[in-house]
Parts: C-alpha cells; sequence; structure tokens
C-alpha cells in the first residue's frame, strides 16, 4: 500500500514536470536537449557493451595458446549460446534478436515505442554472445539499445510518434557514433538505414545525438581510429578499372551473403524445438571456428592483421598450424573464410545468440579485398597493387552492398581507420557495389523481412503513409448482410432499412459468397409478381476483387487500381468482415499525410 502511494505521488510530480516543460519549453528547443542527453548515454551505452565484450573475452582467451590449433573454441561460443538462450527464456521472456530490423518495426508499424527492456537486455545478451566467441557483431544491438533509450525518453514526456521516431533515429545514430568512434557514419545511418527523412527538424537533432556519443567514446577512449591503417602505397588514378571490378566483385559478394543469410535463417526457422536450434547452430558454429580460429568474435584482430599487411598470422592457431605460409595457401583459406562467414553469423543468431550483421560484412568485405588483390597481383594483371589498400576498399563495399547504404559504408570506413586518402576509390567501390546487388536484391539484410510483410516505412511518402495506415482502421461495418436463399421480398425490406447501396452475400458460417448493387436490381425490385419467384441468389454477383484482413494498404491499392471499384469486400480466410471504400482510404491517407510532413 506505502510502495503504491509512493508510486503515485512520483507520477503525479512527473506529471508536473512534463506539463511544465509543454509551457515553458518549445518542442524544437526541447528536442535538441533530449538529443544531447541521447546522444550522451547512448555513448556510455556503447562502452559498457565493449567493455563487457573484452572482459569476458580476455577472460576466456587469456591463457588461449594460439600457435596449434585449441579444444577450447568448440566449447565457448557453445557455452556463451546456452548462457544467452536460458537469459532470454527465463529473464526476458521476449524476443529480442534482429536488433536494426525490430527498431524498423516499431518505426512503421507501433508509432516508435520499444519495450524498456530494449534499453539493456540487446546489450547484455550479445555481450555474453560475442564475449564467448559468436560470430556476430555489437553494432546492431546497439542500435536497438540506442533507439529503445531515445524512445522511452520520448515516451516519459509523452511526445508524439513523429517526435518519437526522431528520437529513435537519434538514438540508434549515437550509438553507432559511439561504438565506432565514427559520428558522420552513425548520422547517415538512419537516413540510409532507418529512412528517417533529413529535414530542417531532423538535422540539428541527428547531428547534436551523433557527435555526443562519439565525443563520449573519444573522452574514454583516446582521438584514435577503431582500426589501425597506414597507407604505405598511393592509390594511382590507372588503378580506377580495378576499382570498378572490386566493386562488382563486392557487389556480388554481398549478394552471396545476403541470399546465404536469408537462406539459413529459414533453415533455422523451421526447427521449431529451442534446443534442437541450440545443438544444430552450436554444432555448425563450434566446427566451423575450430577450423577457422578468425571466425571467432566480432573478428576485428583479423581486420586490423590484414589492414597491417600482416596476414600469415591469420592461420595463427588453426587446424592446419602455422608453418603453412605459403601465398596460395593462405589465399584459400581466406577464399574459404569469406564462404563460411555468413555460416557462422547466421548460426549464431539461429542457436539463440543475440548479434548484429555490421561486423561479419565489414570482416567478409576485408577478406573479400585482400583475396581481389592477390588475385591481381598472383595473375600480373595490374603491376603489384596494395593489398592492405584493397582490403579497406572490400570492406566498404560489401557493407555498401549488404546494408544498401553506400554513403554509410564509405564514411564509416573513412572514419574508422583514418583512411581519408583512399576516398575517391571508397566512392567508386561503395556506389558500384550498392548498383550491382540492387540489381539482384532492391531491398537490404535489414528491410527484406519488412518488405514482404508491406510494414516498411521508406523515403518514399505515398510508400511511406500506406505503411502507417491500418487496414483496421478503414473497414466499414455497416453494411447488411443477406443470404442466397432470401426472396426478392426479403432484399427489398432490407434495402428499405439500410443507407447502403451495397450488400454483402454469406452464408449461415458467414462466408462471403457474393455481393448485391442495388442498380443491378432496380428494375425488378418494384415488381411484387416477382417477390416470392426470385430469390438472391440469382441476381447476385462477385466482387471483383477480395482483400484479406492481413493484406498491406499498398496491395490493398493496387486492388482498387486494377479494378476500377469503389467498395471491396474484406474477408478473414472467407469469412466476410466488412468493406473497405476508396473514398475512406483516401480521406484516411490525406490526415496521415499531413502529420507525417508536419514539421
Amino acid at each position: 500500500m506505502a510502495y503504491r502511494e509512493s508510486n503515485g505521488r512520483l507520477n503525479r510530480a512527473w506529471l508536473k514536470v512534463v506539463a511544465w516543460r509543454e509551457t515553458h519549453i518549445k518542442e524544437k528547443s526541447f528536442l535538441v536537449i533530449l538529443a544531447l542527453v541521447v546522444g550522451i548515454i547512448c555513448g556510455l551505452a556503447a562502452l559498457l557493451l565493449k567493455w563487457f565484450i573484452h572482459v569476458i573475452s580476455h577472460a576466456l582467451t587469456a591463457n588461449v595458446i594460439t600457435d596449434t590449433a585449441n579444444w577450447s573454441y568448440l566449447v565457448f561460443p557453445v557455452i556463451g549460446i546456452v548462457i544467452v538462450t536460458i537469459y532470454v527464456s527465463y529473464v526476458v521472456r521476449d524476443n529480442i534478436s534482429h536488433g536494426v530490423t525490430r527498431v524498423l518495426f516499431a518505426i512503421s508499424q507501433r508509432k516508435s515505442r520499444l519495450k524498456r527492456h530494449n534499453m539493456y537486455t540487446s546489450l547484455l545478451a550479445s555481450s555474453v554472445t560475442i564475449g564467448f566467441g559468436g560470430s556476430v557483431g555489437a553494432e546492431g544491438p546497439i542500435v536497438c539499445t540506442g533507439a529503445a533509450i531515445g524512445s522511452n525518453i520520448g515516451q516519459a514526456f509523452r511526445l508524439s510518434p513523429r517526435v518519437l521516431m526522431l528520437l529513435v533515429g537519434c538514438g540508434a545514430a549515437a550509438g553507432i557514433a559511439g561504438i565506432f568512434r565514427a559520428p558522420i557514419a552513425g548520422m547517415l545511418f538512419t537516413l540510409e538505414v532507418l529512412m528517417i527523412d533529413l529535414t530542417g527538424t531532423t538535422v540539428m537533432p541527428l547531428l547534436i545525438a551523433s557527435i555526443s556519443g562519439a565525443t563520449v567514446a573519444y573522452v574514454a577512449e583516446g582521438y584514435t581510429a577503431e582500426f589501425f591503417f597506414t597507407q604505405s602505397e598511393d592509390w594511382l588514378v590507372s588503378r580506377i578499372p580495378w576499382t570498378i571490378l572490386l566493386g562488382v566483385f563486392c557487389g556480388f559478394v554481398s549478394l552471396y551473403f545476403t541470399r546465404v543469410m536469408f537462406f539459413m535463417e529459414r533453415f533455422f526457422g523451421r526447427i521449431k524445438r529451442k534446443s534442437l536450434k541450440l545443438v544444430t547452430g552450436g554444432a555448425i558454429l563450434a566446427v566451423l571456428i575450430f577450423l577457422f580460429p578468425p571466425l571467432y568474435g566480432e573478428g576485428y584482430s583479423s581486420i586490423n592483421q590484414l589492414l597491417d599487411g600482416d596476414v600469415s598470422s591469420i592461420v595463427a592457431g588453426t587446424f592446419f598450424y602455422v608453418d603453412r605460409d605459403s601465398g596460395l595457401f593462405l589465399t584459400i583459406y581466406i577464399a574459404l573464410i569469406v564462404l563460411m562467414k555468413v555460416f557462422a553469423t547466421s548460426s549464431t543468431n539461429g542457436a539463440g545468440g543475440v548479434g548484429g550483421t555490421f561486423a561479419p560484412s565489414l570482416y567478409v568485405g576485408a577478406m573479400a579485398g585482400f583475396l581481389f588483390a592477390f588475385a591481381l597481383n598472383h595473375f600480373e594483371l595490374a603491376g603489384t597493387v596494395s593489398s592492405k589498400n584493397f582490403a579497406l576498399l572490400g570492406m566498404a563495399g560489401v557493407m555498401s552492398g549488404v546494408m544498401h547504404a553506400p554513403l554509410m559504408a564509405i564514411f564509416l570506413t573513412a572514419e574508422m581507420t583514418g583512411g581519408y586518402d583512399l576516398f575517391l576509390p571508397l566512392l567508386i567501390v561503395s556506389a558500384i557495389s550498392y548498383g550491382t546487388i540492387h540489381i539482384f536484391e532492391p531491398y537490404s539484410i535489414y528491410t527484406m523481412r519488412l518488405a514482404k510483410r508491406g510494414e516498411l516505412l521508406t523515403h518514399q511518402k505515398d510508400k511511406a503513409v500506406l505503411t502507417l495506415l491500418k487496414l483496421d482502421n478503414v473497414i466499414e461495418h455497416d453494411f447488411k448482410a443477406v443470404h442466397p436463399e432470401m426472396n426478392l421480398k426479403e432484399m427489398v425490406d432490407t434495402i428499405a432499412a439500410s443507407n447502403r447501396n451495397l450488400f454483402p452475400v454469406t452464408d449461415a458460417e458467414g462466408y462471403l459468397k457474393g455481393v448485391v448493387l442495388l442498380d443491378d436490381i432496380r428494375n425488378i425490385m418494384f415488381r411484387p409478381d416477382l417477390y416470392k419467384k426470385m430469390h438472391v441468389q440469382k441476381f447476385m454477383s462477385m466482387p471483383p476483387e477480395k482483400i484479406d484482413i492481413n493484406e498491406s494498404m499498398d496491395s490493398v491499392m493496387k486492388k482498387f487500381d486494377n479494378t476500377n471499384a469503389w467498395n471491396l469486400p474484406v474477408v478473414d480466410r472467407g469469412k466476410y468482415i466488412g468493406f473497405v471504400s476508396k473514398s475512406k482510404i483516401f480521406n484516411s491517407y490525406r490526415r496521415v499525410l499531413k502529420h507525417y510532413v508536419d514539421d
């Protein structure tokens, strides 16, 4: 009782604070303040996530022997996934996988509202997953964490869904900026991946959140790049043709990465028992990491080795031992790593781990860039090219293709490595890679799931507004149903009691059998001699289309366009629900559009 009274007093006090804010601080000014607060908190969350991963990983691998194959790699990742599975199943009791996709879903379908537990559950679960060797990245979880922080702070101040969407973007941008120390990339992530529009209202909060998140990281870790890279060889203009080919190559590698990721996702989706998922995914991951130790964890150490030119160290601690340092063997080994990384990542998540695809795409990109450079050098096609430079360019190329975010990939790679001298080739590779994969896959690895369900919010205003519209809100239920066995007299009586000129025909179980249009029976409805002779089943007709209750509004509008109808019936597994009118959709569309574009 005392707790309830205390909680009630706190709620009343907080409501007074909210009311005072609404009276004394304008929304635009308050947004700037909140963006700064969200940026700082998310920057601290990114530091905490990296610290947790480092502590767990160091504790497990500090005494691991790396000059021969180590059997501990078979055990650590599986233990981590078991811990996370127990934590998610019995503590969180909610699905926290696919962090970025979950944020996109919240923006498009849940009015940018994320649950409170998302502010910390993904952070803790991904720390254990990656720390124990799960082959995933920490960036997806920090995006979910940052977005949840922004969303819940906005909800506390009772802000509108439009403002909540911006705060979700601020949190995601600050999380990326903090974990990569890349403020420009953090902001571009919200524009290209989360697809939040850049307007006069959004630009300042996003900038402030990204800069403050990165500043927190710089203060704590020093003003250094995430990866150590020094450009020892100049990039020459004569390399442009090979840079273009690298972009095409990275596009196809991105396509492979995306297709295999969704193939494995469907594979694990068909396994219903969590224990069987854990055993299957854990076994695949353990074997892959044992054979290819560079797949252990995020793989940032391997990226640093490639960017530093120390390629032979990649086979350290492998089943193949380090004395095999021939160029051909290393190349085959790295090619296998490129092919197997996506299986390791998808198996980690499929088994129950929590992690993202940022780091895996960077990892695969670095390896793919090195392979491309080795092939050019081995066959003496372009003189001698720098494998270090091409590894860096490959990072941007594969990330651009996988994320469908070329600008973010360019600036993220440059900010993480300090490789601004390679800005022109970064532009070329990222653009060509994105163009290549876009021919085969119009959506990114994050948006594909939502796009297939018609739940994706995009930069296109028409599609965005249709996504925000809900079919349930435009269904009209005041149509009087008639039955096939009813005679014309009963039909006329129903017409007299209705103000509609359209009548659904249903059977005893409620299944839609057809419709009756008033215009179709106007010539017989005033003939009493036919009242007992004519029945509904004789003059009813089939509607030009039916709308399923689960269809997207985009699909609904296509049916209206194809049929030129003004009213179409809505059914749920064949049972009549109501009608949707084009005019009702247009009215709702105008209302949502005005709210959506109101800055």
